[in-house]
C-alpha cells in the first residue's frame, strides 16, 4: 500500500496520483456517510412535538430571565423592507452549506494540516450538535406564540422548510438547539483565520484583514434570529460545543500551501466530517400573516 507521507507529485511516479485519488475519495466517502448518519438521526425526533414546545417556552422564559434582548428586535429590522428581509432568508437558505464545502475544499488544497484539524473539529461539534438534537427536542421561535414572531421564509421566501413540520420528510424541524448555522459559520471564520496566521512561502506576512472572517458568524448569528429560526441561546450552545470541540481536538502542526492532503494523516484516528445544512426549525402551524402585516405582527420579544 502506497505510504500516506508520500507526497504526490511528478517525481512520484503513477503510485502519487493514485494515492491521492485513494485519499480524495476516502474523504468524500467519510463526508457522505457521516451526512448520512446525521441526517438519519435527526429524523428519529421529528414526532416529538409536545415536548419540542415545552422545551421553547423553557428556553424561551430562560432568555428573558437572563435579560437577553428579544429576537423580535432584530426581526422587525429585517421588516423594513421585502428585498431586505428576502436576503436574509436566502442567505440562510443558500450560504450555509456551499460556504462550508468551500471552505474545506480550500483547506484540502492549500491548508492540508488545517483541513484535517477542521474536519475532525466540525466532526465533534456535528456529533455532539444531533446528541443535543435528540435529547432536547425544540420548536423555533417562530412556531411559539409567546415569541410574537411570524416565520419570514413562509411569507417572504425563499423557505428551505415545508408549512407543516409533521409533513417536513427532508428536516427536523425541531433540532433548533444548537445552531450548526452559526457553529460551523463560526468554526469557518476561526479555521480560515488559523490557517492565515503563518506567513505565506512568498515570505507575506499574514494580513489582519482576515479578521473580517468574524463577520460571516456575525452576520449568520443576525440571520437565524431575525428570520425566527433560532433563539440566542441556540448560538450561545452552539458557540460552547465549538469551544469544548477544540479543546479535544490538537492543533495542526505548521505546514505550507501544497503539501500533501494525508501527509499528517492517521487513517486509524480519522473522524467523520459533516457537511449538512442545519435543518432547525420552521412552519407555523397556523396561518400565516400576509405581508402588509408582517411588520405588525411581530412582537416585542420581551
Amino acid at each position: 500500500m502506497t505510504s500516506h507521507t508520500t507526497p504526490a507529485g511528478p517525481e512520484a511516479g503513477p503510485a502519487g496520483p493514485r494515492a491521492a485519488r485513494r485519499r480524495l475519495i476516502r474523504e468524500l466517502l467519510l463526508v457522505a456517510g457521516f451526512f448520512t448518519v446525521y441526517k438519519a438521526g435527526r429524523l428519529l425526533s421529528t414526532d416529538r412535538t409536545g415536548e419540542a414546545f415545552r422545551n421553547a417556552e423553557r428556553i424561551w422564559d430562560a432568555e428573558r430571565a437572563l435579560c437577553l434582548p428579544g429576537e423580535g428586535a432584530v426581526q422587525r429590522l429585517l421588516l423594513h423592507g421585502d428585498a431586505l428581509v428576502h436576503t436574509a432568508n436566502t442567505y440562510y437558505a443558500v450560504v450555509h452549506f456551499p460556504a462550508t464545502a468551500l471552505f474545506l475544499i480550500w483547506l484540502y488544497v492549500r491548508r492540508p494540516a488545517h483541513y484535517l484539524w477542521t474536519r475532525r473539529v466540525l466532526a465533534v461539534l456535528t456529533g455532539a450538535a444531533l446528541v443535543l438534537h435528540l435529547a432536547f427536542p425544540l420548536a423555533p421561535p417562530r412556531m411559539l406564540e409567546a415569541a410574537r414572531l411570524i416565520d419570514t421564509g413562509q411569507v417572504y421566501g425563499p423557505t428551505v422548510y415545508r408549512a407543516a413540520p409533521d409533513a417536513d420528510t427532508l428536516a427536523n424541524q425541531f433540532a433548533a438547539m444548537p445552531s450548526l448555522h452559526f457553529g460551523w459559520a463560526l468554526m469557518l471564520a476561526v479555521g480560515v483565520i488559523a490557517a492565515t496566521r503563518t506567513p505565506s512561502p512568498a515570505g507575506k506576512a499574514p494580513s489582519r484583514w482576515r479578521l473580517l472572517w468574524l463577520l460571516h458568524p456575525l452576520l449568520t448569528l443576525l440571520v437565524i434570529v431575525g428570520t425566527a429560526n433560532h433563539y440566542w441561546l441556540d448560538a450561545v450552545v452552539a458557540a460552547v460545543l465549538l469551544g469544548v470541540a477544540l479543546l479535544v481536538v490538537p492543533r495542526p502542526r505548521a505546514a505550507g500551501p501544497g503539501t500533501d492532503p494525508g501527509a499528517n494523516a492517521d487513517p486509524g484516528t480519522d473522524s467523520g466530517t459533516d457537511s449538512d445544512a442545519d435543518a432547525d426549525a420552521n412552519a407555523a402551524a397556523g396561518g400565516l400573516p400576509d405581508r402588509q402585516s408582517a411588520a405588525a405582527a411581530v412582537g416585542a420579544g420581551q
